[in-house]
């Protein structure tokens, strides 16, 4: 069920809401784990048993961990166990038909089971973060399972780790400025995705479909990247809103992305909460930055190779981590000094490019070396055809650029607070009504980041 669809904005979150902020506190876990499992199971009913063995899986280990916390060795295994079970589903869904083709063994062609890499990644940071001592053990059955089933971030994150709303699983007000604000950022995230990803999201799928010219290649990535960041920024703006609907605050997820200057800063404003995921459960265990140069190189490139699986079982996707791991690696040992020393134009052309090429591997599994090779000169460079969907696209293009900056908000932030109280609603009131006459009368509607 997808945010921006009409059955969801009409029919299963206003029921949802009413019945959440009607029955008693006490209550609420309760009905917001049944109301998690029809959202995902809408979806995906024949994967429900996943969901139940995910949550059986790590609430049982969190507590065996717990419980032989004075026996070390004991509890090492159990999060071992856990963390295995979890990557055993992850692994025999999402990768086993990429590696037994190359191996010779039976492939079944199951369905990828919606959202899988995102709640196992969560589910896993729990049995890890109560060896730690970084989270409170939860022993209740009901409480953990809306945690892992939460259906505002459950199909693609922000990836919430248990610590940061352990307290609000176990007691939380939603509060009439939470409510206001959760349904203007929701509002956001929805005319991010439906009026701006959208638009521009036809323009890729029309440039990608056919032979393009050079400049049809670089317009396309183009278009790829700003639609991958409204739509997956936009999901994630609603997730947080509707976490503030609910009494859970969710960490933010974006920051502006396209003012980096670096692949490293990139990477620090973009899917901020997948980053912090494999820096605090993969970097710093390798070791970090604290073992030397060729160390850390290592740890980078052990870190991308995974980051860039991740997101799919295809060889693209492999490159594409790798590819942005060896940047990464060159601009700590040498190439961030050139960048801090150089114009700060020449690190935002610097990453703007990389962007654009970086992303079109990544945006097609099979076609991406001949996309590369027509982006840097193979065939026509330009054709009539191109020059018309860059003169049609470019008002759309224009917005979208602009809105990837922070430029909009300090505007609004600029108007004096008595008018924004007054604009805001209409604003509200407006960006739903103009997706919702969209919605209706649109067929095109993706979202991208449900393949991973």
């Amino acid at each position: 069920m997808l945010f921006s669809s009409l059955t969801f904005l009409f029919l299963y979150l206003p029921l949802v809401l009413a019945i959440y902020h009607l029955i008693p506190l006490r209550a609420r876990n309760l009905f917001l784990l049944l109301a998690n499992l029809v959202f995902y199971g809408a979806g995906e009913p024949v994967y429900l048993w996943i969901m139940v063995a995910s949550i059986a899986i790590d609430y049982t280990h969190g507590w065996l961990i717990d419980r032989f916390r004075s026996r070390d060795r004991l509890a090492r295994w159990f999060v071992a166990e856990s963390v295995i079970l979890n990557l055993g589903l992850l692994f025999f869904f999402k990768y086993w038909d990429f590696f037994a083709g190359y191996l010779g063994l039976p492939q079944f062609g199951l369905p990828l089971p919606l959202g899988i890499s995102f709640f196992t990644f969560q589910t896993m940071s729990y049995s890890i973060d109560v060896y730690r001592g970084d989270a409170p053990v939860q022993r209740n059955v009901i409480a953990f399972g809306t945690y892992v089933t939460l259906f505002p971030q459950l199909i693609a994150g922000p990836i919430v780790r248990y610590q940061a709303v352990a307290h609000e699983l176990a007691e939380r007000r939603t509060s009439l400025i939470d409510l206001y604000e959760g349904v203007v950022r929701f509002t956001i995230g929805l005319c991010k995705k439906v009026l701006l990803a959208n638009t521009i999201g036809v323009l890729w799928e029309t440039l990608s479909a056919g032979p393009v010219t050079t400049g049809g290649a670089w317009l396309g990535a183009l278009a790829f990247c700003l639609q991958l960041y409204f739509d997956f920024s936009g999901y994630s703006d609603m997730a947080i809103g509707l976490g503030l609907l609910l009494g859970f605050h969710f960490p933010e997820n974006f920051n502006y992305p396209f003012l980096a200057r670096s692949a490293s800063e990139f990477w620090r404003r973009w899917h901020m909460t997948l980053g912090g995921w494999f820096r605090s459960y993969v970097y710093i265990p390798l070791g970090g930055n604290r073992k030397g140069t060729a160390r850390t190189i290592l740890n980078l490139l052990i870190v991308w190779s995974l980051t860039g699986f991740w997101h799919g079982a295809d060889w693209n996707f492999l490159i594409w981590g790798l590819g942005f791991g060896v940047l990464i690696a060159l601009e700590r040992v040498w190439l961030g000094g050139v960048l801090d020393r150089a114009p700060r134009w020449v690190g935002h052309v610097y990453m703007i490019f990389i962007l654009l090429v970086g992303m079109s591997v990544f945006a097609l599994p099979d076609g991406w070396a001949h996309w590369l090779a027509v982006m840097f000169g193979k065939g026509p460079a330009w054709s009539a055809a191109t020059g018309y969907y860059l003169a049609s696209y470019l008002p759309a293009l224009a917005v979208l650029c602009v809105g990837a900056t922070p430029l909009p908000a300090w505007c609004y932030r600029r108007l004096p607070p008595r008018v924004r109280r007054g604009v805001t609603p209409v604003l509200v009131v407006l960006g739903l009504l103009v997706c919702t006459a969209y919605l209706v009368d649109a067929s095109y509607n993706p979202f991208l980041y449900f393949r991973f």
